[in-house]
């Protein structure tokens, strides 16, 4: 596999994980049993452990490094609170309220990691 390609499954699994993400996250928002199923539960681990090891594979091989490249460092952050709310939102919520608003940050972080990974810039908005 070469870089182009390591590149492009990761983006793929990074769009995976955002719709699965958003999947799971509409069925709490529903309170729907799907959130029960096995393969929704199985599922996401497996993209997710994907998308970390093709992102740490892309690192070796462009010798880019979180804490060598700002825009790098920002996007691990980012995904540290990501996971986080994430969590909050899908399983560690006491109320819908809570389940909610860590839902909305989650996406927003969500789409900052993907706007720094394309720009290359910590911030994207300047």
């Amino acid at each position: 596999m070469d870089y182009l390609s390591l590149k492009h499954f990761h983006m793929g699994c990074a769009a995976l994980s955002g719709s699965l993400f958003l999947l799971r996250g509409a069925w709490m928002l529903r309170a729907s049993t799907m959130l029960q199923q096995r393969w929704v539960r199985v599922a996401p681990h497996i993209v997710d452990t994907l998308l970390l090891a093709s992102a740490i594979g892309l690192a070796a091989w462009s010798h880019q490094y979180p804490g060598r490249q700002p825009w790098l460092t920002a996007k691990v952050l980012a995904l540290l609170g990501y996971i986080v709310l994430g969590s909050i939102a899908l399983k560690r919520g006491r109320t819908k309220g809570q389940r909610q608003a860590a839902f909305a940050a989650a996406l927003a972080l969500f789409a900052y990691i993907v706007l720094v990974a394309v720009t290359k810039r910590p911030f994207p908005f300047d």
